[in-house]
């Protein structure tokens, strides 16, 4: 994967087949502290004690279809090239939390990539679940959230087009304001 928007996309993949119906996608960039920080948190089904322990091995999945798992391997391999780690806790019936980290001025930390588009994608292909989106940096903070977006609007749904390339513009302009880093 070319950037970390694009691990973000395959973790919250993994939520969604888990059944979510409310995800946090929480970043904080930190110059100061020289650090990054993805934490991705759902309301899923859980991943089994005995997986959990193995999940960041490719070889390790719950597809049925597909025998290779990814997405949480190259997550850490990421992490782990530029001086941080994951963490991934998990309980049965009750959700999933992932907290990758990264130092921000390391060469081999991947740039974020394109979250806004991304957290669009994820908001256009899956109308039911609910996202919140939180993004710091030393400048400051912003947040989306796809209920709250829903209720100011009075709309049932975000899926129309022009609204979503509208909110993706949103986005991106927030975070220009806060200095989000390429």
């Amino acid at each position: 994967m070319m950037n970390l928007s694009l691990n973000i996309l395959d973790v919250v993949q993994n939520s969604i087949r888990a059944g979510a119906k409310h995800i946090t996608i929480d970043i904080s960039e930190s110059a100061i502290k020289d650090l990054m920080e993805i934490i991705i948190e759902d309301d899923g089904s859980g991943i089994p004690e005995e997986i959990l322990q193995k999940v960041t091995d490719p070889f390790v999945t719950t597809r049925t279809k597909r025998k290779l798992g990814l997405g949480l391997p190259l997550l850490k391999q990421h992490s782990n090239l530029a001086g941080g780690d994951v963490e991934i806790t998990s309980e049965r019936g009750s959700g999933t939390k992932v907290k990758a980290t990264f130092m921000m001025s390391h060469i081999d930390r991947q740039p974020i990539g394109d979250i806004a588009g991304v957290v669009t994608i994820l908001i256009s292909a899956n109308p039911e679940i609910d996202f919140l989106y939180r993004h710091k940096t030393d400048k400051g903070s912003y947040e989306f959230s796809t209920v709250e977006t829903r209720e100011f609007l009075e709309v049932k749904s975000l899926s129309d087009n022009t609204l979503l390339n509208n909110i993706k513009e949103m986005i991106k302009f927030n975070l220009g304001d806060i200095g989000v880093s390429e």
